[in-house]
């Protein structure tokens, strides 16, 4: 099993739940200030293609996500951990991390690596018939907050679907600030500190049974 027995671990559930309010609330604010700039709909799968980054609270909510899945509709849960299990043996042998684990290397080296690594790769939550997320509810921040323009290290990014024809400052004036105090790093310290899983990963090792 590539991770502790996390169905007996403390969830911060509450403070989970206020995070994605915060997010969600968020979220809904730069929709309406966007206009037609945010062309995000269902069914467009731009942002679920390649694999990226999420950290161990991501990941534990989108295990619980699974879980209840499997409860409501077993078969579509099944077919999520199948699509992950074929994903993870794609990706294992040049995985830049620790494949056992699923945990990814940290540092310049495994930064440079990670970028070439998966690009194509669909994620396993992902229904490939309909074009939708299987764990819409679950999913990490990393997607609730893709499309509008987020501001990281590199200035504003945005979706290159979105804001076409847009100025500079008519994308700045959308600008998203989803996680204001930062409420997401207090609760991944707390869990990781509850499980001693420490590191990102990526979608599919976290899902795969």
């Amino acid at each position: 099993m590539r991770y502790a027995l996390w169905m007996g671990t403390r969830f911060p559930s509450r403070g989970d739940q206020k995070l994605i309010q915060i997010v969600d609330s968020a979220l809904a604010d730069v929709t309406r200030r966007s206009g037609k700039w945010l062309v995000c709909r269902p069914g467009c799968t731009q942002c679920c293609i390649g694999a990226f980054s999420i950290n161990q609270l991501d990941a534990f909510r989108l295990r619980r996500g699974l879980a209840d899945l499997e409860k409501r509709a077993p078969e579509r849960a099944a077919r999520v951990r199948q699509r992950a299990g074929e994903s993870v043996a794609r990706l294992s042998p040049e995985f830049p991390g620790d494949p056992g684990s699923g945990v990814l290397h940290e540092g310049e080296e495994a930064e440079q690596q990670f970028a070439d690594f998966a690009n194509d790769e669909p994620c396993p939550a992902l229904d490939p018939e309909t074009g939708n997320c299987e764990l819409y509810e679950s999913r990490p921040m990393t997607c609730r907050v893709f499309g509008p323009p987020v501001r990281s290290e590199d200035g504003l990014g945005v979706c290159e679907l979105c804001f076409q024809g847009a100025s500079d400052k008519e994308i700045a004036a959308c600008e998203m600030k989803p996680d204001p105090d930062d409420l997401e790093s207090r609760l991944l310290e707390e869990l990781e500190r509850s499980t001693g899983t420490r590191g990102n990963t990526i979608i599919a090792f976290c899902l795969a049974p």
